[in-house]
C-alpha cells in the first residue's frame, strides 16, 4: 500500500476534500501533527506522497514557534530526495522558503473564494481542471516564486498563489482542499482573525454554501490530474 504523510497545524485544516482521493488511490493516509510530533524522527523517503498543510502562523516564525525548523528540514530533505511533495498555504511558503525564496506579510489579508488567474502554464498543469471555478483563500503572507520553479497561477490581491518544481512538487497558496461543507469549522476556529479583518462569517458561510458541489468536484480533478503525473514518472525525477 502506498503511504501518505500530511503535517498539520490545526486539526481542521486537514487533507478535506483530497483525502477521498487518496484513500480510493490505494493510498494509506497518516498525520503528523507539526506542534506535538517529533518531526526530527521522520524518515522523509517512507511515504510516497509528503503534504504540508496550512495553519495562521508564519513561515519565518521559527523563533517563536521551534518546530517550524524542525519542518523546513524536512522539507529540505524531501526537497532534495526528489520525491512528491504537496504544500498548501503555510506549507507551500516553508517550501519557498526552503527554496531560498522570500516569504513576507501582504499589509492585508486575503480571506474568501475567488477564482484563479493561471498563467499559459498554469493552464498546461493540473489546475487547468479549476477552471473559474472559487476557491478558498485564507492567508495574510505571499511567497515569491523561488528560482527554477514555475509560476501557475495567481489573484488580484496575491500575485503568486501557485507553483511547482518539475512534476513532483507543488506549492497552493490557496487552499484547494477546503471542504465547503465543513466551512463551520473554519469559521469558529478563525473567528478572532475574522473579526480583527472586519469580515462578517455570514457572507463566508453563505459563499461556502454556493460551492458545496462544484468546489470538491474541481479540486479532485485537479489533484487526481497532479496524482497522475507524479505516478507515471520514475521517482528522483530532475526538474
Amino acid at each position: 500500500m502506498k503511504t501518505a504523510i500530511a503535517i498539520r497545524h490545526l486539526h481542521f485544516e486537514d487533507l478535506g476534500t483530497l483525502e477521498p482521493v487518496l484513500t480510493a488511490r490505494g493510498y494509506s493516509v497518516r498525520y503528523l501533527e507539526a506542534t506535538t510530533d517529533d518531526l526530527r524522527t521522520l524518515d522523509t523517503d517512507a511515504a510516497d506522497l509528503l503534504v504540508v498543510l496550512g495553519g495562521p502562523i508564519g513561515a519565518f516564525d521559527d523563533g517563536i514557534y521551534p518546530f517550524i525548523g524542525d519542518e523546513l528540514a524536512v522539507i529540505l530533505e524531501r526537497l532534495e530526495s526528489q520525491r512528491p511533495l504537496l504544500g498548501i498555504c503555510l506549507g507551500a511558503q516553508l517550501i519557498a522558503r526552503a527554496l531560498g525564496a522570500s516569504v513576507a506579510s501582504m499589509g492585508v489579508k486575503e480571506i474568501g473564494f475567488a477564482p484563479l488567474t493561471l498563467t499559459p502554464e498554469g493552464y498546461a498543469s493540473p489546475l487547468a481542471a479549476l477552471g473559474q471555478v472559487q476557491v478558498l483563500h485564507w492567508h495574510g503572507d505571499r511567497f515569491d516564486i523561488p528560482a527554477g520553479a514555475t509560476r501557475l497561477a495567481g489573484t488580484e490581491t496575491c500575485v503568486n498563489q501557485a507553483f511547482s518544481m518539475g512534476r513532483h512538487v507543488l506549492a497552493l497558496q490557496c487552499h484547494l482542499e477546503a471542504d465547503p461543507r465543513q466551512i463551520e469549522r473554519w469559521l469558529v476556529g478563525h473567528a478572532y482573525e475574522l473579526a480583527q479583518a472586519g469580515i462578517d462569517p455570514r457572507a463566508l458561510r453563505t459563499e461556502a454554501q454556493a460551492l458545496q458541489s462544484g468546489l470538491p468536484l474541481a479540486a479532485r480533478a485537479a489533484f487526481t490530474a497532479w496524482l497522475d503525473g507524479i505516478e507515471a514518472v520514475p521517482l528522483r525525477e530532475v526538474p
